[in-house]
């Protein structure tokens, strides 16, 4: 095969998550063909992207020998289940964080891929944000001293419960530590790596609710602690990242430019794609070479793109995944032992 053939590209949902976060960057990016989709009823993707195939089930999809790399974007239950059937059809795959539900689960997922020999990656796509790339670059500089602490939010306010009831019904991986703890957790792991214990707060706050919409982690370094933090009852948002150490600090606002500009409309070839306005650039407040500096800090650029850039890569030259599955898997194990934590009341010791 053409070391530069596009790859065929077929997606399980057109919900949000196909039309925002992976639709626009398969069928703008010349590496990868949009060419099929799972839609029971509706035919959402064939009337925004003439051509593609729509197929009304998942196996009628996978027999399709011209399907190369499948993006499971289902409900969070239905990860393993669809996962598991698109590599027994030989097929890459790219699932959506959460990777699945249990640890377990991913552990078999991760054993069926290289049984096969085919790309397993999990869609972590906030990795890709600008917010995240400037704070992971002023670490890289090193220049906050010894680090202390660390806090990261992604706060919302959304009293209602969500027109998706999927989402709502209180099972095993729903909630808001599933859905938006799994972005938090995994930005903690790159800069810091596994923790040796994890304290948690979960709670139900909203009128009705039965899944968790409020949580609250300690993430336990030898030196460090990491608190994760959100809540869907914020009307007026702290900052995003707030990082502490003896020479100074870093404060950086949460940002959503990709997300809201994909709801405008706007395509990642758009100009400026991915560039923050001067006014959610992070303060930097700290010592350089005995001298004091307190200025603002030009955010680094994002691009959700870059994920799928390096997945092509992974698949027609065997490089690096952008994300490997074995990350997926130690951020649902941190969430298994927050559950844990906050059911017992104790800190939870994590066996790396």
């Amino acid at each position: 095969m053409s070391a530069t053939q596009p790859i065929n590209t077929a997606l399980c949902s057109f919900g949000m998550s196909g039309l925002l976060f992976h639709a626009p960057f398969i069928a703008t990016n010349p590496l990868f063909n949009l060419y099929a989709v799972l839609e029971r009823t509706k035919n959402a993707a064939s009337e925004k992207y003439p051509g593609i195939k729509t197929y009304r089930d998942l196996d009628e999809m996978l027999a399709d020998g011209a399907i190369e790399l499948v993006i499971v974007n289902t409900p969070n239950i239905t990860h393993f289940d669809f996962t598991k059937r698109a590599l027994q059809s030989g097929k890459h795959v790219i699932v959506e964080k959460p990777f699945c539900v249990t640890t377990q689960e991913c552990k078999e997922l991760i054993d069926l891929a290289a049984s096969k020999k085919l790309k397993l990656s999990v869609y972590q796509n906030r990795r890709y944000d600008s917010d995240f790339r400037t704070v992971k670059k002023i670490l890289e500089r090193n220049i906050l001293g010894d680090l202390s602490e660390m806090e990261i939010h992604y706060d919302r306010f959304v009293k209602e419960l969500s027109y998706k009831t999927h989402k709502e019904t209180g099972d095993t991986g729903t909630g808001g530590l599933y859905d938006l703890g799994s972005h938090l957790i995994d930005q903690a792991l790159q800069l810091f790596g596994m923790p040796e214990e994890v304290f948690a707060d979960i709670r139900i706050i909203r009128p009705g609710s039965k899944v968790d919409d409020y949580f609250d982690l300690i993430l336990y370094y030898p030196t460090v602690r990491v608190k994760l933090k959100s809540s869907y009852l914020v009307r007026e948002p702290l900052v995003g990242y707030m990082i502490h150490g003896s020479a100074g600090s870093f404060i950086k606002p949460k940002t959503n430019i990709q997300e809201l500009a994909l709801m405008q409309g706007f395509l990642p070839t758009s100009q400026n794609w991915g560039t923050e306005p001067q006014s959610e650039s992070g303060l930097l407040h700290t010592q350089i070479n005995g001298i004091e500096v307190k200025e603002f800090v030009v955010s680094e650029k994002g691009n959700y793109a870059d994920y799928y850039n390096d997945m092509y890569k992974a698949i027609r030259n065997n490089s690096e995944l952008p994300v490997e599955a074995e990350d997926g898997m130690k951020v649902i194990k941190i969430i298994e032992a927050a559950f844990k934590s906050n059911n017992t009341r104790k800190v939870i010791s994590i066996n790396n």
